[in-house]
């Protein structure tokens, strides 16, 4: 994967654990941290984005009558 790639779902959210773990166990600089929680945050928003997507042609593949009782 190159580095303009956008991510998968399974790798955002592997790396999303990733940073949440370095976060968690402590011991980094303020500095550290805030980048650390700005990527969290765009890789949350991928996720996000991965499971909008996927909850869309969910949707649409289902019958209309059932879509209906949502």
């Amino acid at each position: 994967m190159t580095k303009d790639a956008p991510l998968g779902f399974e790798a955002a959210r592997d790396e999303l654990g990733e940073v949440v773990s370095r976060l968690e166990a402590g011991g980094l600089t303020l500095e550290e941290s805030l980048t650390l929680w700005e990527r969290g945050e765009e890789l949350a928003g991928i996720c996000q984005g991965w499971l909008d997507a996927a909850r869309i042609r969910l949707d649409a593949a289902r019958p209309e009558d059932e879509a209906a009782d949502d």
